[in-house]
């Protein structure tokens, strides 16, 4: 019975602030497995930030491909305004030029 007691020892404050929980059978027997799970906590964390990460650049790259998208077509529509027919007259008339739109109809030449 008395060996029994001993494998049954409750640690007290002291023993457990002294480290003396560390040197039991038990203890070391099970290091291994944990210094195996601390592994497997960091790869987790450092696993998590790194997926953060990679979303906040997927949020900046999709922020950007919007602006892209808005300004291109905004740019679009410029050059549509500007190459209207009717705004080619208007500014060939201030500029002064003597062209003028084609009345005939155009012909196509065959060999």
């Amino acid at each position: 019975m008395a060996t029994e007691q001993n494998k049954k020892h409750k640690w007290s404050l002291k023993q457990w602030l002294g480290g003396d929980m560390l040197l039991s059978p038990f203890l070391q027997r099970q290091l291994g497995l944990f210094l195996l799970i601390a592994a497997l906590i960091i790869v987790y964390v450092s696993n998590r930030y790194a997926f953060q990460q990679e979303q906040v650049k997927i949020e900046n790259l999709r922020s950007d491909l919007l602006d892209v998208k808005n300004e291109a077509l905004a740019r679009s529509s410029e050059l549509m305004e500007k190459s209207r027919e009717s705004n080619i007259q208007k500014f060939i008339v201030s500029q002064g030029s003597e062209l003028k739109t084609s009345t005939n109809a155009p012909v196509v030449i065959k060999k």
